[in-house]
Parts: C-alpha cells; structure tokens; sequence
C-alpha cells in the first residue's frame, strides 16, 4: 500500500462515526485479550498464538485500509529504531539497581522482574517465536494506529477525517507521550522518552509507515537482545 504524505483518512465518509474502529479495535482487542489472560485458564504456551491471531484478524478485517507500510524514509527510521532501543536499555547499564529505585519499583509500576515462568517458556521455541513476531511485527502496528495515528489527532479533533497525519498540538503530543509512558509500568521513564521521538518522528515524517517501521525496529531489536542476553525482565 502506497504513503502518501500529510495524508487525510478519506477511508470512511467524513461524520460517519466510524472514523474511529481502524485505529482503535486492533489495540483494544490486545488489551482486552492480555487483561483477561490470566483468568481464562488458558496457559501461555497457546494463549500467545491465539492472541496474535485475533490481533491479526482484527487489523485484517478492520484496519486494512488505513495501514501504509512503504517508509519514505527507511534509512533514518531504521536508526530511529536503534536510538529508542539504545535509550530503553541506558539506564539499567549505566546505573545497576536503577530500577529498584521508588520511583519505578513500587505498587503502582510493579516490578522490573519477567512475567515468564522459567525455564518452561524461555526454551519454548513455539512461544518464543510468536512472542518476537507479535512484538516486533503485530504490536508496533497497532500501537502506532492507535498513538500516533488515532490518538495524537483525535485530541486535535474528534474528526480525525479532517486532521492529517502528523499535525502538531502541544496538548495532544504530550498526552498522548504520557499516557504511552504508563502503558510501560516500571519502564515509564524510557516510555515516555520512547512516546516523545515517535510522536516527533509522525510529526517530522507524517508517515504511519516510517513509524511503525521505527517501532519495529526497536522492538526487535530488544527482543534479540532478551533472548541473546538473558534480559528476560524486558518481557514483564
């Protein structure tokens, strides 16, 4: 599907009332799904899969046509990519027991400590592998669709129709970096410098693809450095 920049979202009629469903369905379904993980009695090893199933189906069915997936800037978004994969992990190198600290280890955050039980779902090849291809290929799709392309303009206006891509409002860039930050529990912090270079890089590029492409990269990126440096914590 091509990019086109300072796109307008001419996928609905305007005032239809269901500008909304591309952007939001795939993330609401994602949240709803891991919320009720735990007490649908379903083990993890299936429960993975059967979650980026749903998620894909959802942005099959719903959001198809307001997916691009051509970057107009492949290169720097790729570096974008590592930089907030660089940010993410700095504080605990630099700083070892940075994270205990009560502004991150406390009822609220949670933890810094890996939902996995050991060893059973770190030696699954068949969890491990849907849990990298969600996180690096399903997740940045819907979270982009949601933050960056539903959300930063729905607070600029409900009409979304009318707001392209990449429109800047101080309000709306901040809200929605903050709130980003608190979807990351103990790793608020580096969320929400990760929420402030993508809302930046939506607003410098006004491409949904050079976002999610960043995103990404990113999160791939950290998921090969889980698994190859045991770093299981950032899988919380």
């Amino acid at each position: 599907m091509a990019w086109a920049a300072s796109e307008l979202d001419t996928s609905r009629p305007p005032g239809d009332g269901s500008g909304w469903k591309p952007y939001v369905l795939p993330f609401a379904v994602l949240i709803i799904l891991l919320g009720l993980g735990p007490y649908v009695g379903i083990g993890p090893v299936l429960a993975q899969p059967l979650r980026s199933i749903a998620v894909l189906v959802t942005l099959l069915v719903f959001s198809r046509g307001v997916i691009r997936l051509r970057p107009a800037r492949p290169i720097a978004s790729v570096l974008m990519g590592l930089a907030v994969f660089v940010i993410w992990i700095a504080p605990d190198l630099l700083f070892p027991g940075y994270r205990h600290l009560w502004l991150f280890d406390n009822p609220l955050t949670r933890a810094s400590a890996s939902s996995l039980p050991a060893p059973a779902l770190r030696t699954s090849a068949w969890f491990v592998c849907f849990r990298v291809a969600g996180s690096a290929l399903l997740v940045p799709v819907v979270e982009e669709l949601f933050w960056r392309a539903w959300l930063m303009r729905w607070l600029i206006s409900p009409a979304i129709e009318k707001v392209p891509l990449g429109t800047y409002g101080a309000q709306a860039f901040w809200i929605t970096a903050v709130l980003f930050a608190s979807e990351h529990g103990v790793y608020w912090d580096v969320g929400l410098a990760a929420g402030v270079l993508y809302n930046w890089w939506m607003i410098r590029t006004r491409s949904l693809a050079d976002c999610i492409l960043a995103h990404a990269v990113t999160n791939a990126v950290l998921a090969a450095y889980v698994l190859l440096a045991g770093q299981w914590q950032y899988w919380n």
